[in-house]
């Protein structure tokens, strides 16, 4: 039998990792990164996409589970300051044409429903700070404990995103011309939000670049 404090030592590395992961996924946050995408896709194809996107977002959580941030300089050859830098871009990307251009810029860049998954998955699971939380997790737990709490943390942030989705389109219906009002604004304020994190992905990859480069 353990006692209180040897179960809460045991079980506490799986949580700050659930926790760690869950914050950096942020189903609520992500809604605002995908308005675009909850407004203007049907339902079934979006909770299609999400599902796919989650399972390609979980092989690669795995992969840096297992290998940690040794993947991208032994395997790839390449740093994960460039990685950091190409992800802010492409956020970049994302919020400067949502601000000037609003939803429509979403459905011109996710290109054919078929891709939708790919969409999802990368940039708006993948990225410099869930990969990051990946390599922490699979140093923290065991990797089969790994394994569960990325499949956990997927699987609640699909629901959640899906519960939105479904919840949209209900209310809908019945305030159409508010809920679209409501999406056009926080969709253009997210851009700005979006943009701001792109820069700052952008500037962390450029200063890990430098030090880099005078470590070496």
């Amino acid at each position: 039998m353990f006692s209180a404090d040897q179960e809460s030592a045991m079980f506490s590395p799986y949580i700050h990792a659930f926790a760690l992961f869950f914050s950096l996924l942020n189903p609520f946050l992500m809604s605002v990164y995908m308005v675009g995408m909850i407004r203007n896709t049907d339902a079934k194809i979006f909770s299609k996409a999400l599902i796919q996107g989650s399972l390609i977002a979980f092989g690669v959580f795995i992969l840096f589970a297992w290998g940690g941030e040794n993947i991208f300089s032994r395997y790839l050859n390449v740093r994960f300051e460039s990685f950091q830098i190409f992800g802010g871009l492409i956020f970049l990307v994302i919020g400067y044409r949502y601000v000037f251009q609003g939803a429509e810029t979403i459905g011109e860049m996710r290109g054919a429903p078929e891709h939708l998954a790919g969409t999802i998955a990368m940039p708006f699971m993948i990225g410099p700070g869930t990969i990051s939380a990946a390599v922490v997790t699979g140093v923290s737990v065991p990797f089969t404990g790994a394994m569960v709490v990325i499949a956990l943390t997927l699987i609640l942030t699909c629901s959640i995103l899906i519960l939105m989705k479904f919840g949209h389109d209900h209310l809908r219906y019945k305030h159409a011309k508010y809920i679209d009002r409501y999406f056009d604004i926080v969709g253009r304020l997210s851009a700005l939000l979006i943009g701001t994190i792109a820069i700052d992905m952008i500037v962390n990859g450029i200063v890990g670049l430098i030090r880099s480069a005078n470590l070496g």
